[in-house]
């Protein structure tokens, strides 16, 4: 019952941790990071991501256009960029070596204490993922709501707000680290598993077959 728990928890983080993958990836992609509503024309929308500028107009679709330079975003969004790649890198890496650690897969089943390790990699791989892709969106968050308090600004300027892609963004990390943490439990109980237990029996078993031989009345010459 504790071996079915274990394997349960443990696909349970890998699919958690698939999924804020997805998400960080999708959101890393995502136009709505902000949204801008034009009180003096409501039928368009503007939106910005990482790497475009977006106008939804509700006759002619959506049109975008990408940014010229790195250099002349904001600083949150060209932090932003770099922290996203390396939460989906760190989320990839993270899903090859949890992988190889499932006790179901069968690869390994002597090296049960490398599949424990990269186990443990992974989930801490998927911690530090999910850290990387909380902190651009809330950056970018937190940015949007000082933007659109500002009283320095005029009540007649249009004020960014919050676009889709934070919350995909907030829902991809909690997920990362939800299953980054499923992994790292399953790495700490102390379940043996059946293949170890199975080859340490067969050990004994040939030892206790030799002892038995060596004293017999034949070899003691009785």
């Amino acid at each position: 019952m504790a071996l079915v728990y274990r394997t349960v928890m443990q696909l349970s983080g890998i699919l958690f941790s698939l999924l804020g993958w997805v998400l960080s990836c999708l959101t890393t992609y995502l136009p709505q990071w902000k949204n801008l509503n034009l009180e003096l024309n409501e039928l368009e929308i503007w939106t910005m991501g990482l790497w475009q500028a977006c106008v939804v107009q509700e006759e002619g679709g959506m049109q975008c256009k990408d940014f010229d330079s790195f250099l002349a975003l904001p600083p949150e969004l060209r932090i932003s960029r770099i922290l996203m790649f390396v939460s989906n890198g760190l989320g990839l890496l993270g899903l090859l070596l949890s992988g190889f650690g499932l006790d179901c897969l069968k690869i390994g089943e002597r090296q049960q204490e490398l599949k424990k390790r990269l186990l443990l990699l992974g989930g801490i791989l998927f911690w530090i993922s999910g850290i990387t892709a909380i902190v651009p969106v809330s950056w970018v968050a937190h940015t949007t709501v000082q933007e659109f308090w500002d009283e320095n600004i005029p009540d007649i300027v249009p004020r960014w707000d919050f676009g889709e892609a934070l919350f995909v963004g907030w829902f991809a990390g909690f997920c990362l680290i939800l299953g980054g943490s499923l992994l790292n439990c399953t790495v700490c109980s102390t379940e043996v598993h059946p293949s170890s237990v199975h080859y340490t029996v067969a050990e004994i078993q040939d030892h206790c077959q030799h002892l038995e031989t060596e004293n017999s009345p034949e070899n003691l010459g009785v």
